[in-house]
């Protein structure tokens, strides 16, 4: 980690995300257990922050639901860098990118820890918490604009 507490985020393939999503969202697995189905899809942008050394340090994506709603996926932050703002920076450029191609609602899945920083873009819960079987509890969130 550079010393620097700044970064950059920037639009990115979904590929360069895939060491810190395995790293923070999958206890430390394989680059190869981070990729999700439709990672490389033409609608799905991906965006990262990155510390002064170019080293992905916070990263999330969003991409159209066939309903006409947007849906976040896969936030992830280093956990040295949780606390700086990055998470806050990389959702903002996901709203941001959804909002400039036609906005709406906007969706995701969280986990109890990751759902106050959507709490605190605006996002609502909706339904009560459950189990997901890869990520443990998580609740639903959801922002319409």
């Amino acid at each position: 980690m550079a010393s620097s507490s700044a970064f950059i985020v920037t639009r990115v393939p979904a590929a360069e995300t895939y060491p810190l999503r395995a790293l923070v969202l999958h206890g430390g697995a394989s680059p190869e257990s981070a990729k999700v189905a439709g990672d490389d899809h033409s609608d799905v942008a991906t965006f990262a922050a990155k510390d002064a050394d170019g080293t992905v340090v916070g990263s999330v994506s969003v991409f159209p639901s066939t309903d006409g709603t947007w849906r976040i996926r896969r936030l992830a932050t280093a956990e040295e860098w949780r606390g700086r703002g990055v998470g806050t920076a990389v959702l903002a450029a996901a709203l941001a990118h959804a909002d400039d191609h036609g906005g709406g609602t906007v969706w995701c899945n969280a986990t109890p820890a990751g759902a106050p920083l959507f709490l605190r873009a605006g996002f609502q819960q909706v339904g009560a918490p459950w189990e997901d079987p890869e990520f443990g509890p998580n609740v639903r969130l959801v922002r319409q604009v």
